[in-house]
């Protein structure tokens, strides 16, 4: 038989007295147990060892770019010397790495969250939607604060926010080489062969700055003699007929109210760099530690927009940008785009919306489709019920914001790439002002601009730090009147 010491035990001679046993026994048994202990403490070294390495891997595989929340990026500007670019020069999306954008959790609708943004003050944060990602944060501005923004923008000046298309202009159609017959394929979403109010609707109403509605559309069919059987549909032998800026044209012509524009507003922008009043410096500090983006790309965004709705002002459904495709570009990174493309779009990762004042009756931002289940564009407008119509349906909205003095609701308008950077655009962003039934309402917009293609976002960066100025290149300051014609942003129709 064997022992724990390794020795077979020796068997006994036939008629032999078996010996007395001596403490021999507890002998090997102490070396079967030092043995075992050995054992166990070199398993517990290596496993300690494993561990140490493993924090290690973690520790130094956390790129520079990846901050705690309560961390900031260093801030550049003329006061100090030059920093490298926040944004390196990749060659290729390995080394995002070295950056990267963080995202504040929702966790789930109703949570509070407190944010230091001040010295000696703690916001409460609520998540109010998790698609898209929207957060409502009272107390933002502080009453002098709302007085103060909306005093320089009465000094600055306001101007009509209106988005009609002029005429004479070339028609996209045009530029695009599309005929009839592809404009028709590409209006008729569920390939009937006919052209639904609806198709035609999503697709036609923003572009010229009017809004259509399912009664208007009809009356401009019976107008133009588009839809002889009176159906309400339209073949493709109807369409034909009509010219491509038939719509605008019928209703230049008969007139139009600023209730059947897309919006109904007056606005101005505010500079918030450096030598801009101080209140307008601190927002815009504020607001980049609550979204905890590098300083960088907040100052490179675009200026405080300030709007002003009368009774009777509102603003339909709407994105704040639009999504972007190969053959698309940036309105902010337009002059570091190494091609030509005839489409822009305003790359809005993040909106910040302050409410300036409390609105005696209406003014709501609405959010159509927030937390839906699902987002289809045609199931917006059904039996003539119109979602995207904030003078008719506001109440039909899933989510409502009531305008509150200090207030500041936030959104990311795009989805995150799943590797840090931004992804696609979140269509549940739709969201829109309601009317303003009583009183007047001042609201106020940051937007954080950043490039989906990394690349042409960091090329643009680097374009900008080349500047002999230490803000925003001089075509992309709205606040000069000799920029503004030319100005991207002092005619986008994406504020509230």
């Amino acid at each position: 038989m064997m022992e724990c010491g390794g020795r077979e035990a020796e068997p006994l001679m036939p008629g032999a007295l078996p010996l007395p046993r001596e403490r021999a026994a507890l002998h090997k048994s102490s070396v079967c147990s030092r043995s075992y202990f050995v054992v166990i403490m070199v398993f517990f070294h290596v496993y300690i060892i494993n561990v140490i390495a493993l924090l290690m891997y973690v520790h130094y595989n956390n790129g520079p770019g990846e901050l705690p929340p309560a961390a900031e990026p260093p801030l550049t500007g003329s006061s100090r010397p030059p920093e490298p670019d926040p944004l390196p020069p990749a060659p290729d999306t390995t080394a995002r790495g070295s950056i990267y954008l963080p995202r504040i959790e929702g966790i789930r609708v109703g949570h509070v969250q407190k944010v230091a943004l001040e010295p000696n003050k703690v916001h409460e944060m609520k998540t109010l939607s998790l698609k898209p990602l929207l957060f409502e944060i009272p107390g933002f501005l502080t009453e002098e604060e709302c007085r103060v923004v909306v005093q320089l923008a009465q000094l600055k000046g306001l101007t009509e926010s209106q988005v009609m298309t002029p005429e004479g202009g070339e028609d996209l159609a045009e530029q695009l080489e599309l005929s009839p017959e592809d404009i028709f394929n590409l209006l008729d979403l569920n390939q009937d062969g006919q052209l639904q109010l609806q198709e035609v609707l999503t697709h036609s109403r923003v572009r010229d700055g009017i809004w259509l509605t399912p009664d208007s559309l009809r009356e401009i069919y019976t107008g133009l003699k588009a839809d002889p059987d009176g159906n309400g549909l339209l073949s493709l032998e109807e369409f034909k007929q009509l010219s491509s800026n038939a719509f605008q044209r019928f209703l230049r012509q008969r007139g139009v109210q600023s209730s059947q524009l897309v919006r109904n507003s007056k606005h101005t922008w505010l500079y918030q760099g450096e030598g801009a009043h101080r209140v307008l410096r601190g927002l815009r500090e504020r607001v980049t530690r609550l979204t905890r983006l590098p300083p960088a790309l907040v100052e490179l965004s675009e200026p405080l927009q300030v709007v002003r709705y009368e009774r009777g002002g509102h603003y339909h459904a709407h994105h704040d940008s639009g999504p972007v495709y190969p053959e698309t570009v940036c309105h902010h990174t337009k002059l570091a785009d190494n091609g030509s493309s005839p489409f822009e779009t305003s790359c809005r990762y993040i909106t910040v919306l302050f409410y300036l004042n409390s609105v005696e009756g209406g003014g709501e931002t609405a959010f159509p489709v927030a937390d839906n289940r699902t987002y289809e564009e045609v199931s917006l407008i059904q039996n003539d019920v119109d979602l995207l119509d904030t003078r008719k349906n506001c109440d039909k909205s899933n989510l409502l914001v009531k305008p509150s003095k200090g207030t500041a609701v936030f959104w990311y308008n795009y989805l995150s790439d799943g590797k840090g950077w931004v992804g696609e655009l979140d269509e549940y962003s739709l969201h829109g002002g309601c009317v303003v039934t009583q009183g007047t309402k001042w609201v106020a917009n940051n937007w954080i601009n950043i490039d989906p293609d990394y690349q042409r976002q960091a090329r643009y960066q680097r374009l900008v730090s080349q500047q002999d100025r230490p803000e925003r290149p001089r075509q992309q300051n709205p606040n000069s009147d000799r920029d503004r014609d030319r100005d991207p942003h002092s005619d986008m129709h994406h504020d509230l």
